[in-house]
């Protein structure tokens, strides 16, 4: 009888344990999503090689944290329209209609362009100290001032586009590991780069948290991988044979950077 007891008790149990994971896996599980991708080179996938041929000038890579997220997840369906040089505004104009009220995942980056990360990476490369600082300083007082607008309209637009779909925001990486023995930008250069590129993040995180959307914060991840760093470079330094890749992800920045924390915030 007692023994009959226990079994019926085990058999509880592992039912309730049943239960339990049952109600712990996600409402959408990852493979019935319907994935669209958007935003600027950071989400396309510029530096990491491989692009495909239907992307052109927008330089979509198979190796980017999305197309990566739809290899390993093997989502319902998949489409991303990231674009290199994107702003806010061609997010709006060409890149929100490929969401629909099907839409249930949706990953941005966007934002560094409409600040100017380019033209100061430039001016901070050929003009020297002085003028980095400044430009970074220009730039800042644009983040600050233009930059909340400017991310809530894209959001209203994914929303209104995409009702029930779940977004996640995806940041960008602080570019240098500082303390460390660096040649090429002076040691302030390098610190204001970085504050700079953290208060984007930061004003980033807090639009999109108004917005009620999830932000990815690869910050941390690309610790001990940026440049100046001891550690693998998930970053590509200044390359005047190929301008375009310079201070955008490697391949091996979004695969150990950017997709896991995308993974993970996507649910």
């Amino acid at each position: 009888m007692r023994r009959s007891r226990l079994i019926t008790l085990a058999v509880s149990v592992a039912a309730s344990l049943g239960a339990t994971l049952t109600l712990a896996v996600p409402a959408q599980a990852s493979a019935s999503d319907h994935y669209v991708a958007l935003g600027d080179s950071y989400a396309s996938g510029v530096g990491a090689d491989n692009y495909t041929a239907e992307s052109g000038a927008c330089k979509r890579s198979t190796n980017a944290y999305s197309a990566l997220y739809n290899t390993k997840i093997k989502p319902a369906s998949y489409k991303s329209v990231a674009c290199s040089g994107a702003v806010t505004t061609d997010v709006i104009n060409n890149q929100i209609s490929a969401l629909s009220s099907s839409t249930t995942l949706v990953s941005i980056t966007i934002g560094g362009n409409d600040v100017g990360f380019s033209t100061i990476m430039s001016t901070c490369v050929l003009q020297g100290e002085s003028q980095c600082v400044a430009a970074v300083a220009t730039a800042e007082t644009k983040a600050r001032t233009e930059l909340p607008g400017k991310l809530a309209n894209v959001y209203k637009g994914i929303k209104a586009k995409a009702p029930s779909a779940r977004v996640v925001v995806v940041g960008y990486p602080v570019f240098y590991q500082l303390g460390t023995p660096c040649a090429g930008l002076s040691a302030t250069s390098r610190t204001r780069l970085n504050a700079g590129i953290n208060l984007v993040d930061d004003i980033i995180r807090t639009a999109a948290t108004s917005a009620g959307f999830t932000f990815a914060d690869v910050r941390s991840a690309f610790v001990g991988h940026q440049l100046c760093s001891y550690g693998e470079k998930w970053m590509h330094a200044l390359n005047v044979l190929n301008i375009g890749v310079s201070y955008h992800p490697t391949a091996a920045g979004q695969s150990g950077g950017y997709y896991p924390v995308f993974r993970s915030a996507a649910g």
